[in-house]
């Protein structure tokens, strides 16, 4: 039972994590334009937080998920800011001359910035609920057990997903001239501050 429902896990991991929206536009700009180390410490916080997310939706804590999505407009604007901040410094960073390795300071920033933003996105939960019914994941009884399993497959899911993405475009960063990098950089940019007008939007508009 345990090893079909990690499975479960990470087959739901890797379908949360394969769409390309603006947090996985974000994990792929930093691989692209920083190495893909950054690529993976970015990957990590958003499987760090939808791991959370999910392990909300799966032990049935209903009351902190109905709390989190009554209030979840709140957050649709937050996250709506951030992603306009983080959208406009991405579009205005100027890559360096010569490729170089960051310092570990930046990996934790990378972390804790997806981290943020995909504790913002509270649609991961609507996402888990309509989901797992799909896939005839139920957990009911005593034991934390199948729901915990189910959690660390998801993450595991999510993980593999980001550092074969991230080592496939991060061999890519020592052969983008600063040019390309900064015409990707602008790409992504004004796609992640489209991204953050619609979340506020589609908080106001109601």
């Amino acid at each position: 039972m345990e090893p079909m429902l990690f499975a479960q896990g990470m087959l739901v991991g890797i379908t949360l994590a394969a769409p390309v929206g603006p947090i996985a536009l974000v994990c792929i700009q930093r691989a692209l334009a920083a190495g893909r180390w950054h690529g993976i410490a970015s990957g990590l916080g958003v499987a760090t937080a939808d791991a959370f997310y999910a392990a909300i939706t799966v032990f049935g804590i209903t009351l902190l998920s109905g709390f989190l999505l009554e209030w979840q407009w709140i957050f649709r604007v937050a996250g709506g800011i951030v992603l306009l901040g983080v959208g406009c410094w991405i579009f205005r960073a100027v890559p360096p001359e010569v490729p170089g390795s960051a310092d570990g300071n930046s990996y934790t920033k990378d972390f804790a910035a997806t981290l943020a933003l995909t504790l913002a996105n509270l649609l991961t939960i609507v996402f888990f609920v309509a989901l797992l019914p799909g896939f005839g994941i139920v957990f009911s009884g005593g034991s934390f057990v199948p729901a915990a399993v189910f959690v660390l497959g998801l993450f595991a899911g999510e993980m593999v997903w980001w550092v074969a993405i991230s080592w496939l475009l991060g061999s890519l960063h020592t052969s983008l001239t600063p040019a390309r990098l900064t015409l990707i950089n602008r790409f992504a940019g004004l796609l992640i501050i489209a991204f953050g007008i619609a979340l506020i939007l589609s908080a106001v508009i109601r």
